[in-house]
């Protein structure tokens, strides 16, 4: 993974910290807007985690593919990822 670890690491803590209360939410019968705006509080995180990931697979493996004459598989691999989230 070419992407800087430590901070997809700190991405991916703090998105288990926001499920972990989450789930404590849900135990303690919280109200239920509170509980689905900490989930989208948690899915954005995952989302920010996973832009990096993709920004540096694509400024690392995409340009090493483009620059040896050979981008179709890594292009294919971004369209497979892009038809299964549906953007």
């Amino acid at each position: 993974m070419q992407a800087d670890k430590t901070t997809v690491q700190r991405l991916l803590k703090t998105a288990v910290g926001q499920i972990n209360g989450v789930m404590k939410m849900v135990d303690d019968d919280r109200y239920c807007i509170d509980i689905s705006n900490q989930l989208q509080a948690a899915v954005a995180i995952l989302q920010k985690a996973n832009r990096e990931v993709l920004h540096a697979h694509m400024r690392c493996c995409v340009t090493e593919a483009v620059e040896s004459g050979n981008p179709d598989e890594k292009i294919d691999e971004l369209l497979d990822l892009f038809d299964r989230t549906g953007k």
